[in-house]
């Protein structure tokens, strides 16, 4: 890894990557430092609504994702409402990470935050320094800059492939390949 990446980076999953967690996914890095390297899978949603696996939460039309393999017990969430929740840490401009989990339940209750300023997570991926260096030397990963788009705008079935795309030159003959598996039907 040639340079340290912060929070607020997007890690696609090289396409050949056949990890049953990570393939042909899009990770949100929010930390990078010597104690913690984790983020959340983008494009993995669940078949849930926050609603239906969370008792005592308010109505609201929010979908649930899977953030990663660690720790599945948890719940996460990444929003645009970071000047209006207490408690918050910003990822990037204007892309803030949990915050006073009471409050944001008074917030929806009143109807002033919707499902474009909030994205919901069960567990999260995580990894230690050595295991992050390791995949990024071997090239596991690939790179791009944040785009609130990307998170809250973009379909999840097509969002590899569209910041792959994005990227351009030889990112846009990547994004489309095949799905390994279909390669061997």
């Amino acid at each position: 890894m040639k340079e340290k990446l912060s929070g607020g980076k997007l890690l696609i999953a090289e396409p050949f990557m056949q990890d049953v967690y990570f393939k042909r996914s899009v990770v949100l890095l929010c930390e990078n430092s010597k104690h913690s390297t984790f983020g959340f899978i983008l494009n993995k949603r669940l078949d849930i609504k926050i609603n239906e696996l969370v008792m005592n939460f308010p109505e609201f039309d929010g979908d649930l994702y899977f953030g990663g393999p660690v720790q599945n017990d948890t719940l996460h969430f990444i929003h645009t409402i970071g000047d209006v929740l207490d408690d918050c840490h910003q990822i990037a401009k204007g892309l803030y990470w949990g915050g006073n989990y009471n409050q944001l339940k008074a917030l929806i209750k009143e109807g002033l935050v919707s499902n474009k300023d909030i994205k919901f997570f069960v567990g999260y991926s995580g990894w230690d320094l050595k295991q992050f260096k390791e995949e990024m030397n071997n090239k596991n990963w690939i790179v791009e800059d944040i785009n609130l788009n990307y998170i809250f705008n973009s379909k999840d079935e097509i969002l590899w492939k569209q910041v792959l795309n994005n990227k351009g030159n030889v990112y846009s003959v990547l994004s489309e390949l095949p799905d390994y598996r279909s390669l061997l039907n």
